[in-house]
C-alpha cells in the first residue's frame, strides 16, 4: 500500500505544461495554419490577382515553404501533445535522430527533383 502510494505520488511530481501554456500552443498552431492556408491563396487562389510579382515568384517555393510550416507545427504537437518535451530524455533524442534522417531524405528527394527538373521539366510546372 506504501509502494503504491508513492509511485502515485512520484507520477504528480513530474513537470507538464500548465493550461495557459496549451493556450499559447494552440493559438500558435492556429496562426501556423492560417499561414498555410494564406500561402496557398496568395500563391493559387483568390489572392493570386492581388498579389502580382509577389505571388509569381513565391509560387515556385511553395512546397518548400509549406513543408516548412508542416514541420513547425509538428514539431509543437510532439513536443507538448505527446508530452516529448517532458519525457525521458533518450526518447526526445530518439525522436530528434528519426526526425533527422527523415528531413535528410526529404532534402534528398527536394535536390533530385529539382536535378531532374533541369534537365526536362524546365518550362514545365511540378
Amino acid at each position: 500500500m506504501i509502494a503504491d502510494t508513492a509511485i502515485v505520488h512520484h507520477a504528480h511530481d513530474i513537470p507538464h505544461a500548465s493550461a495557459g501554456k496549451y493556450v499559447q500552443i494552440a493559438s500558435i498552431l492556429f496562426l501556423l495554419t492560417a499561414m498555410e492556408v494564406l500561402l496557398y491563396e496568395v500563391c493559387f487562389g483568390h489572392l493570386r490577382e492581388g498579389m502580382g510579382s509577389f505571388s509569381v515568384a513565391l509560387a515556385p517555393h511553395f512546397v518548400s515553404v509549406l513543408l516548412i510550416l508542416s514541420a513547425m507545427k509538428f514539431w509543437f504537437v510532439a513536443m507538448f501533445y505527446m508530452h516529448l518535451k517532458f519525457d525521458i530524455k533518450i526518447l526526445s533524442w530518439l525522436f530528434g535522430f528519426s526526425l533527422m534522417i527523415a528531413f535528410v531524405v526529404i532534402c534528398a528527394l527536394f535536390v533530385l527533383f529539382t536535378y531532374n527538373r533541369t534537365l526536362w521539366w524546365w518550362s514545365g510546372t511540378w
